[in-house]
């Protein structure tokens, strides 16, 4: 892997390519992210490099003049945290991620990681955590048939059996049934870059992109490109 970025997600819409062609997009805010440590093999056992992503404040913890705690930026970095920072000489980052690039050797501190490492027709892979849908039924959570929907039937919506009952006595482990549904990782493959506006930080790209707007998005070279 050679290429990859932090970004949020904007939202969808379409645009016309070059062809009159309508293409729906999902729009990202791809960094600017910073380079904040520089992983090597003699170090760490490995390469790898560490980029954060978008501005946050410190954390301060204060007292009141009856000596009640009182923290200021709840959300934000701490003083370790901060400390990271200060020496990679970056301002505090919200989100910081690792990632294993075969050119880490080439990046220093600081170092500003721009949506224009992408360029227009490239393959990639995002990562989100998806959308959250709380507790579903079997049919909406694993695509389960239902029941007849007539008067005379009791049985609608119902998961089905769950096993026999004289055996094996009991369900097997891993079996489909009502539960939470989503707020997971889930990783997109061979997505294309429509469109770059550098100026910007934005990415374009062709179709849905997992996860709500504003979430955090890992955008990596395709490990299918090519192939």
């Amino acid at each position: 892997m050679k290429k990859a970025i932090l970004a949020t997600k904007v939202g969808m819409t379409q645009i016309f390519n070059a062809d009159g062609v309508l293409v729906p997009v999902t729009v990202l805010q791809a960094g600017p992210c910073v380079v904040t440590q520089i992983k090597t093999v003699e170090n760490d056992g490995y390469s790898a490099v560490q980029v954060a992503f978008a501005d946050a404040k410190e954390k301060a913890v204060t007292k009141d003049a009856n000596g009640k705690k009182e923290i200021r930026n709840r959300h934000g970095v701490n003083k370790a945290q901060m400390g990271h920072f200060t020496k990679a000489g970056v301002s505090a980052k919200k989100f910081v991620r690792e990632f294993k690039f075969e050119n880490a050797g080439e990046y220093n501190l600081a170092d500003e990681i721009k949506a224009d490492i992408f360029a227009e027709g490239d393959k990639v892979d995002v990562t989100a955590i998806s959308k959250g849908k709380g507790f579903q039924g079997a049919i909406k959570r694993l695509g389960q048939h239902r029941g007849p929907m007539a008067h005379g039937s009791k049985f609608h919506r119902h998961q089905g059996s769950n096993g026999a009952c004289s055996s094996p006595s009991r369900v097997f482990k891993g079996k489909g049934m009502p539960g939470h549904m989503g707020s997971v990782k889930v990783t997109t493959q061979n997505l294309e870059v429509v469109r770059i506006d550098a100026e910007n930080n934005l990415l374009l790209i062709k179709g849905a992109v997992p996860g709500a707007k504003k979430a955090l998005i890992t955008v990596k070279e395709s490990v299918k490109s090519g192939k």
